[in-house]
C-alpha cells in the first residue's frame, strides 16, 4: 500500500497525503482528520527511509568492515549497534571481501551516497582503509583505526584504543617477572608493524635486552600453532606476547605438544581478552580490550558530526588493561 492508495480512498491529492504524514503546516484541519482517519482505517504504515528523505534527516548508518568473524571486529559492531539503536538509528553493515581499489571504490560509492544516510569505517586492516579513502567529499563518516594511522588513514574523525601502550605494558610485567626477553606472535597490520609490535619493541627496547625476530601471525589459532611449534622447539623461549588470544590458544597447544609446561617453563599472554579465555587450560593471562566501548564511542563521534550542536559526549571505551591468570609466571631456574 502506497499513499496514492491512501490519497484515493480519501479523496484527496497524494501530496496532501505527504503532508499530512510530514506534520506540514499547510493543511486543514478537517482535510488533516480525514487523511488521519483513512490511514488508521487502511492499516497504513508510512515508509521511514521515505520519510527521512524527503525531510533530508536519515537516520540510518552503514558500517564498512573487513571481517564480521573476529571478536575484535564483531565487538565493536556491538558497540555501535547498541548506541545507534538507542537513539533511533537503522545499522546496515557492509563486508569489505576485497582488497582491489577499483572494486572497493565502486562498493563506498554505493553505501557512500549522502542520502542514504552516514558511514562508519572499521579501518584495522588494508581493505578498511583504502575504504575510507575512497568515501566521496560530503558524506558524514567516522572511523575506528590504530591510534598510528589516525591522522594518515584520512582527515576524519576517528577513535581508536591504545594498543601500544597495552603492548608495552603486558611486556614489562614479563620482564619484570624476571624473563631475559619476550617473544611476540604479531597479528596481521596494513603497515607491516601493528601498534602491539611497537609497544612489544618500546618496552624490550627500554630494558635493553634483546629483541627476537617477530613471527608472522595471521588471526587464528592455527597460526598461532604454526608459530609456536617454531617456538617450543627453541629452549631459550620463557616468554611469547601474542598479538591476539586466538594465536595465544594455538601457541598453548603447541607447547602442551612439544612437553613445554605453561606457565613452569613458559609464559604466554595474549590480547583482547576474548570471553572464553578465561576458560583455556591454563587460563589465560591477557590485555583486557574494550571493543564495545569504542563502537559506542564511533557513534557517539558520528552524533557530533551528523548535530555539531549535539552535547559532547565523553568516550565510553575503558582503557586497556592486563588481566593476569594462569598462563604466565617467573621463568624456570
Amino acid at each position: 500500500m502506497s499513499i496514492r492508495d491512501v490519497a484515493r480512498a480519501a479523496g484527496v491529492s497524494y501530496q496532501t497525503v505527504s503532508r499530512v504524514i510530514n506534520g506540514h503546516p499547510r493543511v486543514r484541519e478537517s482535510t488533516r482528520a480525514r487523511v488521519e482517519a483513512t490511514i488508521r482505517d487502511l492499516g497504513f504504515q508510512p515508509n521511514r527511509a521515505a520519510r527521512a528523505l524527503a525531510s533530508g534527516q536519515t537516520r540510518a548508518l552503514t558500517v564498512l568492515v573487513r571481517d564480521t568473524t573476529l571478536y575484535g571486529y564483531a565487538a565493536t559492531l556491538q558497540g555501535i549497534e547498541e548506541a545507534a539503536r538507542a537513539d533511533g538509528f537503522a545499522v546496515g553493515v557492509c563486508v569489505l571481501d576485497t582488497v582491489a581499489p577499483d572494486e572497493l571504490a565502486a562498493t563506498v560509492a554505493r553505501v557512500g551516497d549522502p542520502t542514504a544516510g552516514a558511514l562508519i569505517v572499521i579501518a584495522w586492516d588494508r581493505a578498511g582503509i583504502r575504504a575510507l579513502r575512497a568515501v566521496p567529499p560530503g558524506v558524514a563518516v567516522v572511523a575506528a583505526v590504530e591510534a598510528s594511522m589516525a591522522e594518515e588513514s584520512r582527515p576524519c574523525p576517528a577513535v581508536w584504543l591504545d594498543d601500544a601502550t597495552a603492548a608495552l605494558t603486558a611486556t614489562r610485567y614479563l620482564l619484570e617477572l624476571g624473563h631475559r626477553t619476550v617473544h611476540h606472535v604479531a597479528i596481521p597490520s596494513p603497515t607491516g608493524r601493528s601498534d602491539r609490535m611497537h609497544g612489544w619493541r618500546q618496552a624490550l627496547r627500554e630494558a635493553r635486552v634483546r629483541t627476537p625476530t617477530p613471527l608472522e601471525g595471521g588471526w587464528t589459532p592455527r597460526s598461532g600453532y604454526e608459530a609456536g611449534r617454531a617456538l617450543a622447539a627453541d629452549p631459550d623461549v620463557t616468554a611469547v606476547l601474542c598479538g591476539n588470544d586466538d594465536l595465544a590458544l594455538g601457541v598453548l597447544h603447541a607447547m602442551r605438544e612439544a612437553g613445554r609446561k605453561v606457565p613452569d617453563e613458559v609464559s604466554v599472554v595474549g590480547f583482547d581478552d576474548v570471553p572464553q579465555a578465561a576458560f583455556y587450560a591454563p587460563a589465560l593471562t591477557t590485555v583486557r580490550q574494550d571493543f564495545v566501548g569504542l563502537g559506542r564511542d564511533c557513534f557517539t563521534l558520528l552524533r557530533g558530526v551528523l548535530d555539531p550542536l549535539t552535547e559532547k559526549a565523553s568516550p565510553q571505551a575503558a582503557r586497556p588493561e592486563l588481566i593476569v591468570r594462569e598462563s604466565s609466571g617467573p621463568p624456570p631456574r
